[in-house]
C-alpha cells in the first residue's frame, strides 16, 4: 500500500518579515534619538580605524557604542574597547551579520542611552547589501588599496548606501588609485550618495565626518518631532 501525501502551503514571505522587523527597530532607535551607522566595506579597509578616531574625537562631548562583527576572534572589540562601549558580533561563519544577532549585541551594552551605534558589519562587497540592521545610515568605505572600479564592480552595496568615504587618503601618492574615478563611478550608481575623505593615523578628515553625522542627528531628531 503506497502511504498518501499531503501538500501543506505556507504562506510566509521571511523577507518581508525581516523588513518589518528592522522598520520597527529603527523605529524604536529613533523614538530613542540613537543614530545607527551601518559601516561596510571589504576586509583591511579602515572600518576600526575610522570607529576608533571617531571615538577620540568625540570623547566626553559625545555617546556612543559599537557593535562590531567579525567571522572570529574579539580582536577589534578588544582594540575598541579602552575607547568606548563595544561588544563583538561573532558569526562563526556567515558573511555577513543579521538584525537578530545585532539586537543580541545591542542587549548586552551597558546602556541603551546612546547619541549613535555604529554596527561594524564582517569585510564583504556583497552579502551585507542585501541585509537591512535597523539603519539610518549606511556608510560604505573605500580604500585607496583597493582598486577605484569597485563601485562598478559591486553596484548593490554603493546603490544601498547613503555615503562613501574613501580612507587612507595617506597612501595616494603611492598607489595607482584615482579619487576622481572612483566617484564618479559610485556618483553614475547613486547620484545623491554623499563623499567624504579620511586618514585615521593622522587624524584627517574625521572632524568633518564627525559633524556630518552630528548634523544627519539633528535632522533625526527633527523627524522625531513630527512624528510625535
Amino acid at each position: 500500500m503506497i502511504p498518501s501525501t499531503r501538500t501543506i502551503e505556507v504562506n510566509r514571505d521571511v523577507q518581508a518579515e525581516r523588513k518589518q522587523a528592522a522598520a520597527e527597530a529603527r523605529n524604536a532607535f529613533t523614538r530613542n534619538g540613537t543614530l545607527v551607522i551601518n559601516l561596510v566595506s571589504s576586509p583591511g579597509a579602515g572600518k576600526t580605524s575610522l570607529l576608533e578616531a571617531t571615538a577620540k574625537y568625540w570623547k566626553g562631548r559625545r555617546r556612543m557604542a559599537v557593535l562590531v562583527g567579525d567571522i572570529a576572534t574579539e580582536r577589534d572589540a578588544d582594540r575598541l574597547a579602552p575607547f568606548t562601549p563595544v561588544r563583538q558580533l561573532t558569526t562563526g561563519g556567515a558573511c555577513h551579520l543579521e538584525l537578530e544577532l545585532v539586537q543580541r549585541g545591542l542587549a548586552q551594552l551597558p546602556s541603551d542611552d546612546y547619541e549613535f551605534l555604529f554596527i561594524e558589519n564582517i569585510g564583504n562587497l556583497v552579502c551585507p547589501a542585501s541585509h537591512d540592521l535597523a539603519e539610518h545610515l549606511r556608510v560604505v568605505l573605500l580604500s585607496t588599496t583597493e582598486g577605484d572600479d569597485k563601485p562598478g564592480k559591486y553596484p548593490k552595496m554603493f546603490r544601498t548606501s547613503h555615503a562613501m568615504m574613501i580612507t587612507k587618503t595617506d597612501l595616494l601618492p603611492y598607489v595607482p588609485f584615482s579619487s576622481e574615478a572612483a566617484i564618479e563611478d559610485a556618483l553614475r550608481i547613486q547620484g545623491n550618495l554623499h563623499v567624504l575623505h579620511s586618514c585615521a593615523i593622522r587624524n584627517e578628515g574625521i572632524e568633518d565626518w564627525c559633524l556630518w553625522l552630528e548634523h544627519r542627528r539633528e535632522n533625526l531628531l527633527k523627524s522625531k518631532e513630527v512624528c510625535l
